[in-house]
């Protein structure tokens, strides 16, 4: 095998866009145009060079106990032009909301307003420290209770756990919350009924803390069939878990009713609140019934997916479960002053709190990012947020409902999200292939073969902060690609055609993945 000074390698060459297998001239570096082809990081440096100068260290006694290490790490050595550029290469390569409409169904991949950014790097919360005494981060308590309180307000709620990292972090805080109340009460119970509609992640926390799952069906409009519901319910349940707007894109119309029916049961009702950008400003679960529901601050308030740190999945409790909310929590003093209550029965309210989940609130980006997005809206603008995205959803689900199978359209207008399905696609294609396919158009894929209650399942998810100018040139790319499939156009099983790679085969990349790089034979490289 040859390797160059840049890494190419010449089968590089039917593996790179722009390939012959796509009917093109070659190219000498693998290179499309300005598309770079970059080869792994150990093929461009090697371990016996180093890209700066360090004095040898001196003798000293080790603390290792023998473990140190016996010889050289391995790692690569380039300069630092060399370095750069191959980050810069692999970014490129990646796709982003800031180059295009990012279609996925259920993740809410929207802008991020780029003033929020500049709020969360202001001194005082880009560098605040979790260890700091508490008198010199007023500021950033100043914040979370803020935050806290607009929560409360949105969702007409009586308390918020602001600690919580991420959406599956909230689920559990608000299970552990009901199991604490059930067992203040001496009810402790066992099952916990999950939807078919919900997202994926409910049954897996309720699993994880303890509970035994039971599925409630769907109805044939994609909503929860109520009456399986009620007929389960008993004493052995200790809630149920609900998505709403559900997966398929659709509101959950009887959840006051599921709400009363299971309180009378003695149960509580967790929300996954994964798509309150659908509602928020529209409709408060608290007054559907809804006891803890968790909020995704980058999916409804528009901070980045895993940008500038943890992530953050508050949640808001009903009355009868405030009390048993995690600590920390940050309490507002008579003086206008802040407190953090660590410990049980030191603030006004979570008396019987089930404990910690986390050390400490080390989310500050995201709550600075999500403030602002919600100051720079106010309570109408947040109202039109909801109304965008539902305009938006729909819009798609009509213009596209003619090519592509859409299983939900008759049962009238979807919330945020539009769903479709490879039914009415030719006989040996399917949904991977109308998604591969969009790759080409210069789009990341849409959410495929979620929710597992449609066959072939394909989530568009537009969000609020798309135009229509842009949601028409995706429109366009993916009838496209779908009036292809129907066609049976052969040249989609092999799509995408574009992209820095080929179409890997997913199952094999699953099953056996090769996470770790191996240096060539000798006998192999000297060839």
């Amino acid at each position: 095998m040859t390797v160059n000074q840049s890494g190419w390698r010449p089968e590089m060459q039917a593996d790179a866009a722009g390939s012959n297998a796509a009917g093109l001239p070659p190219t000498a570096t693998g290179n499309r145009a300005l598309m770079l082809e970059e080869p792994l990081i150990f093929e461009i440096g090697s371990a016996d060079r180093t890209g700066v100068d360090l004095e040898p260290a001196p003798a000293v006694t080790s603390r290792l106990g023998g473990l140190e290490r016996g010889g050289e790490i391995g790692l690569p050595g380039l300069s630092e032009q060399e370095t750069v550029r191959h980050y810069t290469r692999l970014s490129r390569q990646n796709y982003a909301i800031d180059l295009g409409l990012f279609p996925l169904g259920s993740c809410t991949m929207k802008h991020n307003p780029r003033l929020n950014e500049k709020v969360a790097r202001l001194p005082g919360f880009a560098d605040v420290h979790p260890l700091q005494p508490v008198a010199t981060v007023q500021g950033a308590l100043a914040v979370i209770h803020e935050l806290g309180e607009w929560l409360i307000t949105l969702t007409g709620m009586k308390a918020v756990a602001m600690s919580p990292k991420a959406g599956a972090h909230g689920e559990l805080c608000g299970l552990l919350s009901i199991r604490a109340a059930l067992e203040a009460r001496g009810d402790a119970r066992s099952v916990i009924l999950v939807p078919a509609s919900a997202h994926g992640t409910n049954p897996a926390t309720a699993a994880f803390c303890g509970y035994k799952v039971e599925n409630i069906p769907a109805t044939p409009d994609g909503r929860v069939d109520v009456a399986a519901l009620e007929a389960r319910l008993g004493p052995d349940v200790a809630g149920v878990m609900i998505t709403n707007p559900n997966t398929c894109g659709l509101f959950e119309r009887e959840l006051k009713q599921i709400a009363d029916s299971v309180h009378d049961a003695g149960g509580f009702v967790y929300c996954d609140g994964a798509n309150f950008n659908a509602i928020v400003g529209r409709v408060r679960p608290g007054d559907l019934g809804v006891d803890a529901m968790h909020i995704n601050l980058h999916k409804t308030f528009s901070t980045p997916h895993g940008g500038g740190g943890p992530g953050s999945g508050p949640v808001v409790l009903s009355e009868a479960l405030a009390p048993f909310a995690p600590l920390p929590f940050v309490e507002k003093r008579a003086d206008g002053g802040f407190a953090l209550i660590e410990e049980e029965n030191a603030g006004e309210h979570h008396g019987s709190s089930f404990g910690r989940m986390v050390a400490f609130h080390g989310q500050m980006g995201m709550y600075t990012r999500a403030l602002a997005y919600i100051l720079s809206h106010g309570a109408d603008g947040l109202r039109q947020v909801a109304e965008d995205a539902v305009l938006n959803a729909n819009y798609v689900l009509r213009s596209l409902e003619d090519v592509l199978d859409a299983p939900f359209a008759a049962s009238g207008p979807c919330m945020h999200e539009a769903l479709f399905s490879d039914k009415n696609v030719a006989e040996g294609f399917s949904t991977l292939d109308i998604a591969k396919g969009l790759i080409d158009e210069g789009y990341h894929p849409m959410t495929v073969y979620f929710p597992l209650v449609v066959h072939g399942a394909m989530l568009i998810e537009p969000t609020e902060t798309e135009s229509k100018a842009a949601l028409d040139q995706f429109i366009m790319a993916l009838r496209s690609v779908a009036e292809r499939a129907k066609a049976g156009d052969e040249s989609l099983k092999g799509a995408p055609w574009y992209a820095p790679r080929r179409r890997l085969d997913e199952t094999l990349a699953a099953r056996k993945p090769v996470l770790v790089w191996e240096e060539p034979e000798l006998e192999e490289a000297a060839e």
